[in-house]
């Protein structure tokens, strides 16, 4: 069976010449999503026809970049529909696994290539920000409990004989909390921190 499967990822693109042109290649059965093209609802079209599919069927698309947002979740698809024991075909010729020649052997290969490429690119442009951003003065991590100016006034209680417990229940945090933050100070005169009298 041939089964035919649109997406559009952005509202200018038209669905319709993808139905029609799915339709006149012979596809007796075609998945698609709505004209909005949302990313969540053509994964979840995406999931469905690799569900659908059975060995021996050719999944028949416009072109190649209909089956993922990604080079990585193109191949992604083409393994998973492979693994079915179904096929893959495109109607601008730029691919067609059911043949299985060379050509298009060397197609999958190079998928692949650029698949990890793609991969390697990312990875090495969100080192590059982190890194430049750092120089900036951005920090990375969690966010402090207390802000610089509430581990002043916390520390102030505690000097004046508020209790940890009472001044972690006044500022919402825990009393270890408070206990680092008084790493950054002197032990002596906080009530109820491990040690002191």
């Amino acid at each position: 069976m041939w089964v035919g499967f649109a997406r559009v990822s952005t509202r200018e693109q038209d669905l319709n010449n993808q139905l029609e042109a799915l339709r006149q290649s012979g596809c007796e059965k075609t998945i698609h999503g709505k004209h909005s093209g949302s990313s969540e609802e053509n994964d979840g079209k995406l999931a469905e026809l690799v569900s659908f599919v059975r060995e021996g069927d050719v999944v028949v698309v416009t072109k190649l970049d209909r089956l993922g947002r990604s080079l990585k979740m193109i191949l992604q698809t083409l393994e998973d529909i492979h693994d079915k024991g179904a096929m893959l075909k495109t109607l601008d010729g730029s691919i067609d696994t059911s043949q299985q020649t060379p050509f298009s052997k060397a197609m999958v290969s190079l998928i692949g290539t650029f698949a990890e490429l793609e991969r390697n690119l990312i990875v090495s442009r969100t080192t590059e920000g982190r890194e430049a951003a750092k120089k900036k003065g951005v920090k990375f991590g969690r966010k402090p409990s207390l802000s610089e100016e509430e581990q002043l006034q916390a520390l102030q209680k505690l000097r004046t004989g508020q209790s940890v417990r009472a001044t972690a229940k006044e500022f919402g945090v825990t009393r270890q909390t408070l206990y680092r933050v008084l790493k950054r100070f002197p032990r002596e005169g906080v009530k109820g921190r491990p040690g002191s009298s």
